[in-house]
């Protein structure tokens, strides 16, 4: 950390830039009152660094919690500070053109109102997604109500709705848990609590929603008009997310990044989870990035943090990124080729100097410990060859017999103790855990291993790693606490296609409790699949649960040898999102046993939305 160039101040000039106003106060509410955005609370990053924080997470945090209207060029502005994301505007012929409005409806709508009070009340003539994360897309009703968007285009690049939509059926729910460990909203914004997350403060919590696209973005060089305002698009996959792009705004000599490029060491794998990400490829394409729009571009801007400015720092500034991503993959592949482990990578990979001392792609958000055993993980999977770790005991199992060969918890907690003393909080966290998961009722080991984890947390330069220990110690001392951030929405369900509905059952089912069941149930939608328009043939699936797996079929060339259900509902898409929810089936057309649909909820399993993470 001595060698970081604190007293560059290029980033605070560049974050301040363009300022038009700040939104005062900065704190939005949701229809019932309740606080779903408060910027305010971070009014305490003005003063000094304490002993609480890492000096350098306290500078991208002071840079992070600035927010208002900015000009990023003539004709384009951003909203930064009122959301983890940013809400980029693009003024067109008639309108505005508004690029990811924020996670939730209601700090999108604050957005655009803050941005209208000093441009105007110019309607929005466009929508684009740049990926298929939620803080890109949430809220989308906060800039277009329902009922007022007829006729306007809605771009994302190809594959963004299954995508979109897929993370909240098959992991979502634990996804969103571990969501509020790593983003820290529940905890205090204090110097010794939640200040920040590296790649915007936190998470608001407010109304999720999701307007469907209406254009694709299909490949690499489309053109598209919007308003006037002329884009040309770069497609991304399996860069920051699956489905992801970066435009041009060449009239406006301007980039947008989307996601691809940040002020910060992006996520490999993030700590909420989520499919391991591609370095390889994602350093490729912001090499082409440069090699398409470089030199004609004057300024790039991104859905979090604060724009470059100036065609060579531009192409420096992709430069880096570049080369950060490609050493990360090259040089973890290195060292797995030598026979290295995941862990062990990480303890020896080092950044060249000239990375080291770069602000934009320091730790941030992703930290090179995570993401070289992310980049393991993509190509070696979990397993690190050692039998030894092929069949180890659970937490809890193994935690007893630790303990139990170290003297007992007294003397555990004792060794840890001294370890703690000496300095390494690492270990003294592994051996508090073990007492931990042996004992849970255990107070004093409770309460040392909140302490560690308060310390490993204000020592961290991550965002995310400060909040997951902080969060840690907050449940070793209060418990497990509810999820504050609502993912899914009637919007979010309508845009699941009929399969994926289905596969959000199968993930539901209780083997155990369905292995003697044998059903087979079809579902004919008279409304089609999503998108089609009035008159859409009705499509039918099968549902077979067997040996305690769901599994379907759509119907096909084939079908006609499927032979009898035991129960056919006849039903419209939202008729069947109703049954889900557990409306009954009032209405709905049935064929066959109708108590054969009682079976299959009856082994249904509800997602435990609070289930503990640093206790058993």
């Amino acid at each position: 950390m001595d060698n970081l160039p604190f007293d560059d101040t290029t980033d605070f000039t560049d974050a301040d830039r363009g300022f038009v106003t700040a939104l005062d106060p900065a704190v939005i509410t949701a229809a019932d009152g309740r606080v779903i955005w408060d910027n305010d609370g971070y009014a305490f990053l003005d003063a000094e660094c304490p002993d609480t924080a890492h000096p350098s997470l306290w500078r991208q945090a002071r840079l992070c919690a600035r927010q208002g209207l900015y000009e990023v060029t003539e004709g384009i502005y951003q909203v930064r500070g009122l959301d983890l994301s940013n809400m980029t505007l693009v003024e067109g012929e008639r309108g505005v053109v508004v690029i990811d409005p924020l996670i939730s409806a209601e700090t999108a709508a604050a957005a655009l109102a803050l941005y209208r009070s000093h441009r105007g009340d110019r309607p929005v003539t466009a929508l684009i997604y740049t990926h298929s994360h939620g803080d890109h897309f949430g809220g989308a009703r906060g800039v277009l109500p329902p009922g007022t968007e007829a006729g306007v285009p809605v771009l994302a690049p190809a594959g963004f709705l299954e995508h979109a939509v897929s993370e909240n059926v098959y992991a979502g729910n634990a996804m969103t848990r571990r969501a509020m460990y790593m983003y820290g909203d529940s905890l205090p914004k204090a110097p010794d609590g939640q200040i920040g997350a590296g790649l915007g403060m936190t998470t608001s919590t407010g109304t999720v929603t999701l307007i469907p696209p209406t254009t694709d973005i299909t490949h690499t060089g489309q053109e598209e008009v919007l308003d006037g305002v002329r884009i040309i698009f770069q497609l991304t996959p399996g860069t920051e997310a699956p489905a992801e792009m970066n435009f041009l705004f060449p009239d406006h000599r301007a980039l947008c990044l989307a996601e691809n490029a940040t002020h910060t060491m992006h996520n490999i794998v993030t700590l909420r989870g989520a499919v391991v990400r591609d370095a390889r490829i994602w350093s490729r394409y912001l090499d082409e990035a440069v090699e398409l729009f470089g030199d004609a571009t004057d300024v790039a801007f991104a859905s979090h943090h604060w724009p470059t400015w100036g065609r060579e720092n531009v192409r420096d500034f992709l430069l880096t990124q570049r080369d950060l991503y490609a050493y990360l993959h090259d040089q973890t592949l290195r060292l797995l080729n030598a026979g290295l482990t995941g862990p062990e990578i990480a303890e020896t990979i080092e950044l060249p100097p000239a990375l080291e001392k770069c602000w934009h792609v320091r730790g941030y958000y992703g930290s090179l410990s995570h993401n070289v055993k992310a980049v393991y993980q993509r190509y070696l999977g979990w397993f690190d060859g050692n039998p030894a770790h092929l069949w180890e005991h659970p937490p809890v199992e193994s935690a007893v017999r630790y303990v139990d060969c170290m003297g007992g918890a007294d003397a555990v907690i004792a060794k840890a103790r001294d370890y703690a003393g000496a300095g390494d909080l690492r270990f003294a966290a592994t051996l508090l855990n073990h007492v931990v998961f042996a004992d849970a009722s255990n107070a004093t080991a409770r309460a040392e291993l909140a302490g560690v984890y308060r310390r490993l947390g204000h020592g961290a330069e991550n965002g995310p790693w400060r909040n997951f220990y902080l969060m840690g110690a907050k449940e070793l001392e209060e418990g497990a606490g509810t999820i504050a951030l609502e993912t899914t929405s009637p919007e979010m369900a309508m845009a699941l296609t009929v399969e994926q509905l289905i596969d959000s059952l199968a993930v539901r089912v209780d083997g155990p409790r369905a292995w003697d069941k044998e059903l087979v149930i079809d579902l004919v939608i008279t409304d089609g699949p999503p998108g089609p328009g009035p008159g859409a043939p009705p499509s039918r699936h099968r549902l077979t649960l067997r040996n305690g797996a769901l599994t379907h079929r759509t119907a096909g060339p084939g079908a006609d040898s499927w032979g009898p259900a035991g129960l056919t509902l006849t039903l419209t898409k939202p008729q069947l999102l109703s049954v889900l929810a557990g409306g009954g089936t009032a209405g709905i057309e049935q064929s066959g046993d109708a108590s054969l649909l009682g079976e299959l909820v009856s082994v249904l399993a509800e997602p435990d939305t609070s289930f503990p993470i640093v206790t058993p």
